[in-house]
């Protein structure tokens, strides 16, 4: 027992409540301050991935067969938005971009090259007069159609001319009233599909 003599009312208060036990905690304050923990979580998670799909990837769903076999419908991908930060985009690189004439988001394969003259003809791609480009990713179409053939035109500076996998089922350069995707449209270098299971595709 304590010895100390009580001068005030608080000392009073002190001497008789000395060893009792610690009041229940406020149960109200803590379930607010554990809500608002869970939900400064939530909030930095939904912030956290909003930053990576608009800055970082492009996720995107296929909905057409222009691309198979490479890329199937339905299949999802994932781009990476600073594939050409440091570099620039190269022959072969499979790309999400928006489509000249409507701006639809696309996926095809780069073909041309600024300042490369295309032509196509029989379902060969010539780049300034020179067959020869690699075609083991290219799918024919229904009876073996490989598309349209194209004029030779010269691919203008800081634009490429795309064409899908499946050339006899894909809408590309072949078809656009202006034929040639500005680099600003390109909207990241595809480099992996998801599901139905992972594949790399960076360098396919």
């Amino acid at each position: 027992m304590s010895h100390f003599e009580p001068k005030t009312p608080q000392d009073v208060i002190a001497l008789a409540t000395e060893g009792a036990p610690e009041p229940p905690p406020d149960m109200k304050k803590e379930l607010i301050a554990e809500a608002l923990s869970w939900a400064k979580v939530v909030v930095f998670a939904v912030v956290f991935a909003l930053i990576i799909n608009f800055f970082v990837i492009v996720n995107a769903s296929i909905p057409t067969g222009s691309m198979e076999s490479t890329i199937r419908v339905n299949d999802r991908i994932i781009a990476f938005r600073l594939s050409y930060t440091f570099s620039e985009p190269a022959r072969y690189d499979i790309i999400v971009f928006r489509a000249p004439d409507d701006g639809i988001k696309n996926v095809k394969r780069i073909l041309g090259l600024p300042g490369e003259r295309v032509r196509i003809s029989g379902g060969i791609v010539y780049i300034d007069g020179v067959s020869g480009l690699r075609d083991d990713f290219v799918t024919p179409g229904p009876f073996g159609y490989l598309g349209p053939d194209f004029p030779e035109m010269e691919v203008p500076e800081g634009h490429f001319f795309v064409l899908g996998d499946s050339r006899g089922n894909s809408r590309d350069s072949r078809d656009w009233s202006n034929p040639f995707v500005e680099e600003g449209r390109i909207l990241g270098k595809v480099i992996f599909r998801y599901h139905p299971g992972f594949r790399n595709l960076a360098n396919s």
